[in-house]
């Protein structure tokens, strides 16, 4: 069978979500401006990076599950897609050291600038201000691509720009920067050591490559 026939049966495989890096992420920041939107997404894109969100979770997040102290925010998951008994899952996040780019100082920001002292954290706006209604997880995906925009940013053809870049960036740059699988786990909530492992493999590929030894 032809490549194009054996496409024709079976489909062109999926293309994986591209992780996106600490530099990709201060990309987007930069085009998140002081107006209310911007502080949205800018608050949005760090907790979500920061925190390995999947976007259902970042929809999710109510203002009485976060915990704000000197050290950071922590976040309480009350239910995720690993979670089918509803146990839910605490993460933490501490203070980043630059104030431009602290997922933390964004959340405060945006809640005082928002006055959202209850329920959901991130809303929809309107010319008159912030709107109550809850954002989906649709809406996360279109956030992204217009920062994406603005930015500049695009992805190798071979993948995709999607929310979940967010996530698999986080787990990227933590193992490149030695983090371990334990910890990497913990604060994802992954319950398969081989679904993290994989993430290990892709994120060292390149750095653990014997071509490193040769003289080119």
């Amino acid at each position: 069978m032809t490549l194009r026939g054996i496409l024709a049966s079976h489909g062109k495989p999926a293309r994986p979500a591209a992780a996106l890096t600490s530099a990709e992420v201060k990309r987007l920041l930069a085009s998140c401006g002081t107006d209310m939107a911007g502080l949205r997404d800018k608050a949005l894109l760090l907790t979500g990076f920061a925190g390995a969100l999947r976007r259902s979770e970042l929809v999710a997040i109510d203002r009485e599950v976060l915990r704000f102290t000197p050290e950071g925010m922590t976040l309480q998951i009350l239910r995720s897609k690993r979670d089918q008994e509803g146990e839910g899952a605490t993460v933490g996040i501490p203070r980043g050291l630059n104030p431009l780019t602290c997922p933390v100082r964004a959340m405060e920001e945006w809640l005082r600038r928002a006055r959202i002292e209850y329920g959901a954290v991130f809303r929809g706006l309107s010319g008159r201000g912030v709107l109550e209604g809850r954002l989906d997880s649709k809406s996360v995906w279109r956030i992204l691509r217009k920062r994406a925009e603005l930015a500049g940013l695009t992805v190798d053809e071979s993948e995709r720009l999607s929310p979940h870049g967010l996530r698999a960036g986080f787990i990227t740059e933590a193992y490149l920067k030695g983090a371990l699988d334990e910890q990497v786990m913990h604060h994802t909530r992954q319950k398969s050591i081989a679904t993290t492992q994989g993430y290990r493999r892709r994120a060292k590929i390149t750095q653990d490559s014997p071509a490193r030894l040769l003289d080119l």
